[in-house]
């Protein structure tokens, strides 16, 4: 990079650290903090959320997955088969979750498991979350920050550490200082920078490879790598992505994940009514396929150049393809665009970390040190604890970063995979808790166990299972084994006092059958997509 790059990086992280200070000075409490007081706007809640999923594994793993990684391992446009699972989820959870959130006036949702079972039940659930999504979140600074380290020409895993330093230090000033708030705006704005820099790559590599014609004939002995409707059950060596744990196990998957994560519940609870809610839902119902799709193609464009220019290809070491992108960056874009895009990278790993950081500091927060610590405590003396809680969570996730590549190897695929690990049983406890009227707090917590239990299982004794299958397991353990428990042992169950529900403004029930036709269109364009490259 020259000056004008790090100019333009210099600017773009000083408005970070200015919006994060403007919006220090609006706050008041923890509802401003957490929940920007509840006054959100819809639709930036909803391209915050957009630009979580649009984080740096969408912008630089994904193509690369799409482009190079070895068809049997799944490799190809397998991965649009991903989103087959998230509109019937969001309508699911717009229907039965969000409603009741809102209604309970939480700002942690594992607040809602102690109103519903009780205060143990809540503080189980809630270290679930924080220490998986802390472990994973540093599992993403590390692979941030080699990512970073390449648009300055270093290789060396040794040598990667001053930019996973930087990186942390400049998400935890902007995050601590300006709450969901600056997390939600800088989303935005990280979402523009994002789909700007797809169309850009796309363009540059349209131009460099010479047009379609020579991409698609670079393909044309891998007509599987336009796959994306793989009938079969995932069971089987190669069957991860294969269509029906990709659409049932997604189905459970993006519930727990948009709808019992407090990292993306924490937006939807920052919009005022639940009309807005929904309609931040169904934002991202609709929108997230076709971002999607676009990041796919600047993949496949990009690997098709890739394939064609042996000099370049050289440079990508066969044990890193996820080098790719930034590589392609680097050496084919002029300087000024590679700051851009250098931003657009930044934007995509901010745009995960912050909501994570802010996300177990709600939960730490609200969880654990109020109600257990400092009960009474003033809301000053909150707001400072609170903020103090993001930088915490931003120092350990940096430090388990270094961590990282002294575990093994497979050290990022196996923490991926603790989301599905626990994401089935975290989502059994909600179900039970807003779905059933005797589930008890014993049954909640061993069906939670039981859950993990038989994932634990099925990863260690079962590899030959799609792992995405553990969410649909997991859950219905979960749920059966509170159930029989919570029959042999009964006691007098809560009910949650709920605020008045809100009348409706919107046709919702036609809303909910569009997206259902929706799901089905996309099904159909995969499929067309599919048989389209087998001609």
């Amino acid at each position: 990079m020259n000056l004008l790059d790090f100019v333009l990086v210099g600017g773009y992280v000083v408005f970070l650290l200015a919006m994060g200070v403007y919006f220090n000075r609006r706050q008041t409490s923890q509802e401003d903090y957490y929940v920007g007081g509840r006054t959100v706007r819809w639709w930036a809640s909803g391209i915050s959320t957009m630009a979580t999923q649009l984080g740096t594994i969408s912008f630089v793993s994904a193509p690369a997955f799409v482009a190079l990684k070895d068809v049997a391992a799944g490799g190809g446009l397998g991965w649009l088969a991903y989103e087959f699972g998230v509109p019937l989820a969001l309508v699911f959870i717009m229907i039965f979750l969000l409603p009741v959130y809102h209604r309970a006036g939480v700002i942690s949702i594992y607040e809602y498991l102690e109103k519903r079972f009780d205060g143990s039940t809540r503080v189980f659930v809630s270290l679930l979350f924080q220490i998986s999504r802390g472990l994973a979140t540093g599992v993403t600074v590390y692979a941030v920050g080699f990512v970073v380290a390449i648009f300055f020409g270093e290789t060396d895993p040794g040598r990667v550490w001053p930019y996973i330093i930087g990186i942390g230090i400049i998400t935890i000033l902007y995050d601590a200082l300006g709450g969901i708030r600056a997390v939600i705006w800088s989303d935005v704005i990280q979402m523009a920078i994002l789909g700007i820099g797809i169309f850009i790559l796309a363009a540059v590599a349209y131009w460099q490879v010479g047009g379609l014609e020579p991409v698609l004939s670079v393909y044309a002995d891998e007509p599987e790598r336009f796959r994306v409707l793989d009938f079969q059950w995932g069971y089987g060596s190669g069957q991860d992505y294969a269509f029906w744990p990709m659409l049932l196990g997604g189905f459970f998957l993006y519930i727990a994940y948009y709808g019992c994560d407090q990292s993306q519940v924490q937006r939807e609870l920052s919009v005022g009514s639940i009309d807005s809610v929904k309609r931040s839902l169904l934002l991202n119902a609709l929108a997230r396929f076709p971002i999607v799709l676009l990041y796919c193609a600047m993949g496949l464009l990009i690997g098709g150049f890739t394939l064609l220019t042996p000099e370049f290809r050289a440079l990508i070491p066969a044990e890193h393809p996820d080098w790719m992108v930034p590589l392609f960056i680097v050496n084919y874009l002029p300087h000024g665009l590679i700051g851009f895009l250098f931003i657009a990278v930044l934007a995509a790993a901010m745009s995960s970390l912050d909501s994570a950081l802010n996300s177990m500091s709600a939960a730490s927060m609200r969880d654990l040190y109020q109600p257990y610590f400092r009960p009474n405590a003033s809301e000053r003396h909150y707001l400072l604890v609170s903020k103090l809680f993001t930088v915490f969570w931003g120092v350990f996730a940096v430090s388990f970063a270094f961590v990282v590549p002294s575990i093994s190897d497979t050290v990022i695929e196996a923490i991926n995979k603790v989301g599905s690990l626990l994401y089935g049983p975290i989502f059994a406890a909600f179900f039970l808790g807003i779905l059933t009227r005797w589930a008890t707090p014993l049954g909640v917590k061993a069906g939670v166990t039981v859950g993990i239990g038989l994932n634990l299982y099925l990863w260690l004794g079962v590899p030959q299972l799609s792992w995405l299958w553990w969410n649909v397991f997991g859950m219905v353990a979960a749920v059966l084994t509170a159930l029989v428990l919570s029959k042999a042992f009964p006691r007098v169950t809560r009910e949650v006092p709920l605020q008045p529900e809100e009348p409706s403004q919107l046709n919702w029930p036609l809303r909910y059958a569009l997206v259902v036709v929706y799901f089905f269109g996309i099904i159909a364009f995969c499929g067309w997509l599919q048989a389209l490259a087998a001609s």
